[in-house]
């Protein structure tokens, strides 16, 4: 029998900026400690807010959880999703990631220039925010990881 497997969403704050040397770092160590405890999933930073799904068993993904809230780089840590999984929608990924740069000029009409949205007050829009990121992370972004 298989070990059921959840997937939790969340959001942070970064406590210091991270530059592209200090994400490439926490990637690298995210992906090794990810694979050695049958992680995956992705992450997403912009103006010093961190997006994050992991996917795996329960008691890997509370054990991560937990380490995260604990963890000094992050802040005001909130779980915006957790739901029980058929199948891993990261399972190409032991730590997905994309980066998104600032940028220059204001968005267009409709598009998501900050996580803000992902932690309304509204659980079914946050949700629906949820659902909308990860399928556009899953549709953009090439395996690497």
């Amino acid at each position: 029998m298989s070990t059921p497997l959840v997937s939790v969403s969340y959001v942070s704050t970064a406590a210091e900026s991270f530059d592209d040397a200090a994400l490439a770092a926490l990637l690298a160590q995210s992906r090794a400690s990810n694979h050695e405890h049958d992680l995956t999933g992705m992450l997403l930073y912009r103006r010093g807010r961190f997006f994050q799904v992991l996917e795996g068993s329960q008691d890997a993904v509370d054990e991560l959880m937990t380490k995260i809230r604990r963890d000094p780089r992050h802040t005001d840590v909130r779980v915006l999703l957790t739901e029980q999984l058929d199948e891993r929608r990261f399972s190409e990924w032991t730590m997905g990631y994309e980066p998104i740069g600032v940028p220059s000029s204001p968005p267009p009409e409709g598009f998501r220039d900050t996580f803000a949205d992902l932690e309304s007050d509204d659980d079914d829009a946050s949700i629906r925010a949820v659902r909308e990121l990860t399928v556009w992370f899953r549709a953009r972004t090439t395996v690497d990881a």
